[in-house]
């Protein structure tokens, strides 16, 4: 594909380089002279120096030749009006907008939804905007799906369905320490797959990833990335020697935009589910779920919002208010300010007085590794679930979800597979390339469920493909899934 990406900031340079380790041609766009060259010393693309809200300066770099155009510059209203103004010139080209005003993204979005309905879909999107991402509402929905999991660490779900990836660590002298994956099978009857292996050098503390094999020995300290349904996790938990517990007393660090939709989520759209489920059947939910700010006005907003709970504006490194409310005595603590490296420190520091579980707000995958070795249980690096949400996109029609894991080493694909694709009748064993791509599910037409695959199942036109891969190996993609 031919992409262009308005805007050489870190997320512009991150998702540029995924394109760029994919084969994609990518043009990238700054009207600053020294992020461009900034840039030019990381990216082996096309950069231009020029205001990527001006049709002439897109079209002098290529415009009419792209495939997609990605707008993340700083201003909201810059990127909306870029798309605007090449819709009106070349509405088939797929447009992208980064946007951090809530105001925009929810109202343009509702209007989208109206019109859909009004017009039967038969109408331009607003603004000539395809695809709106917002980066606060990607991290919230991120973590909100790491609580709803009871924040035993990352996880990845699919819609709906039953079954979900989760991170597990290998605890010391558990059933798993020492064993290999060819024997693992005997510890339990639960249909389950190993998707991904982190194995840890006790000496330096870092993870290597890798796509195991039956002879994959692991070890205390080791994560294996487990593939299984969700009523099945506990048990796994436990084998990894993992305590599992009901989280009954949740404290919310950050009242800002982040802050408030995880709320949002967690006590009014899913108070008949997630609460139910985090609680533990616990009554007053005032006593059990806290939100806490320094800033004044927002815990004004806080209280006004979520009447429910108890709203502290205080300052969550004071060891003097810790102690009071008795903080260290919470199941789960969220830290989601904007402060990431606060958030990181925060968590750390409150596993280390006894809370049971942290989940912390960090800047991307290289924090969120640090964050882990801190003691932090999940770390949600908000850059990478940006440009996962732009990748997913990216990859054409058949391409409906991109997932990356064990810090951005690989990529959990979700694809259709279509009637031109050469593995249609198929069998697993017949394309089965191990060390390089794992088959984990498949969703046959008119199944409502996954199934997990095996040796002899057989791939047709319009399965719904789970797969793993290693991040940037686009090879492996378009054998599955041809892109558009």
């Amino acid at each position: 594909m031919n992409i262009m990406i308005i805007g050489a900031g870190f997320t512009g340079i991150q998702l540029a380089k995924r394109l760029i380790n994919e084969k994609n041609n990518v043009t990238l766009i700054d009207n600053d002279e020294e992020t461009i060259r900034h840039a030019g010393n990381r990216l082996d693309c096309k950069l231009f120096k020029a205001d990527g809200n001006n049709l002439e300066n897109l079209e002098e770099a290529g415009i009419d030749k792209a495939d997609a155009l990605v707008t993340l510059t700083e201003s909201d209203e810059i990127n909306m009006i870029t798309c605007s103004l090449v819709d009106a010139v070349y509405p088939n080209l797929l447009k992208i907008a980064r946007v951090r005003n809530y105001a925009y993204y929810v109202n343009t979005n509702a209007a989208a939804l109206h019109h859909a309905e009004t017009f039967l879909g038969k109408h331009r999107p607003l603004y000539g905007i395809d695809y709106m991402i917002h980066p606060d509402v990607e991290a919230a929905e991120a973590i909100v799906k790491a609580v709803e999991h009871g924040a035993i660490s990352d996880v990845v779900t699919f819609g709906n369905d039953e079954f979900e990836i989760t991170a597990l660590r290998i605890e010391k002298d558990s059933r798993l320490d020492g064993i290999s994956l060819k024997n693992i099978r005997s510890l339990s009857d639960k249909k389950f797959i190993i998707a991904y292996a982190e194995t840890v050098d006790t000496k330096t503390g870092t993870f290597t990833s890798c796509l195991p094999s039956g002879e994959t020995v692991l070890h205390a300290g080791d994560r294996i990335g487990v593939l299984a349904e969700k009523s099945d996790i506990k048990e796994l938990l436990e084998l990894c020697g993992t305590k599992v517990d009901a989280i009954k007393k949740i404290a919310l660090v950050g009242a800002g935009r982040i802050g408030t939709i995880i709320a949002d989520h967690i006590i009014e759209k899913d108070r008949t589910s997630v609460i139910k489920k985090l609680f533990a059947g616990t009554k007053k939910l005032s006593q059990d779920f806290v939100i806490i700010d320094s800033d004044q006005s927002l815990c004004k907003a806080a209280s006004e919002r979520f009447p429910s709970a108890k709203v502290f504006c205080a300052d969550v490194t004071d060891e003097g208010f810790i102690q009071e409310e008795g903080l260290d005595k919470f199941n789960l603590v969220i830290c989601a300010t904007h402060n990431h490296e606060m958030n990181m420190v925060v968590s750390a520091y409150l596993e280390s007085l006894g809370v049971e579980k942290t989940v912390a707000l960090v800047a991307h995958s290289a924090f969120g590794d640090i964050a882990r070795k801190l003691g932090v249980d999940v770390a949600v690096p908000v850059r990478d679930t940006l440009v996962d949400s732009i990748m997913s996109h990216l990859h054409g029609k058949s391409v409906t979800g991109i997932h990356t894991v064990s810090n951005g080493a690989f990529e959990i694909v979700e694809c259709d597979l279509p009637s031109s694709s050469k593995l249609v009748g198929k069998t697993l064993k017949e394309i089965a390339d191990p060390g390089n791509y794992l088959m984990l599910l498949v969703k046959k037409p008119g199944n409502d469920s996954y199934e997990l695959p095996v040796g002899n199942t057989v791939l047709n036109t319009g399965d719904h493909l789970v797969l793993i891969e290693q991040t940037g190996e686009r090879k492996v993609l378009e054998k599955f899934s041809r892109i558009d």
